[in-house]
């Protein structure tokens, strides 16, 4: 499920960590379907339609072919962040800027990780530990009912 909401992010922003794998597999069928015949076939077939739904969606959002997706959705179908720019799950694996990074002469650090390497979220992580430090230091714990 997590692949299918990766790729059903805005075209042009879908992107992932280089290490990152992909799982696309089928749903609702991990467990036995217990009950009465009428009950296991309306729960088979209410599986189905979903299943159905979610190629459909698959299809849409990577651009394949419903023959392949249903094939290889027959079993689990494991992706590297690679290979799922290929399929079309995502748009970019986003790689660190190392030479950018030294070359302006600053550190390289986890925050190095993003497709645009002017934009520095690691101003904006900062702001947001002393705020909440802030908030932290002002708190006086909860308030007592008097009464």
């Amino acid at each position: 499920m997590g692949a299918f909401l990766c790729g059903a992010g805005s075209k042009g922003f879908r992107a992932s960590m280089p290490n990152a794998r992909f799982l696309l597999q089928r749903t609702g069928m991990d467990q036995v379907f217990r009950g009465q015949a009428s009950d296991i076939g309306l729960e088979v077939q209410n599986v189905r339609v979903w299943n159905d739904k979610m190629e459909a969606e698959l299809c849409r959002m990577t651009g394949q072919d419903p023959s392949r997706v249903s094939q290889d959705l027959k079993r689990d179908f494991y992706l590297s962040a690679d290979e799922a720019v290929q399929y079309g799950l995502i748009d970019q694996v986003l790689q660190p800027t190392f030479n950018k990074r030294r070359a302006a002469g600053r550190d390289v650090d986890l925050f190095s990780f993003r497709p645009d390497p002017e934009v520095s979220n690691e101003d904006r992580w900062k702001r947001e530990a002393e705020s909440f430090k802030r908030k932290e230091d002002e708190y006086e714990g909860p308030e007592i009912a008097k009464g």
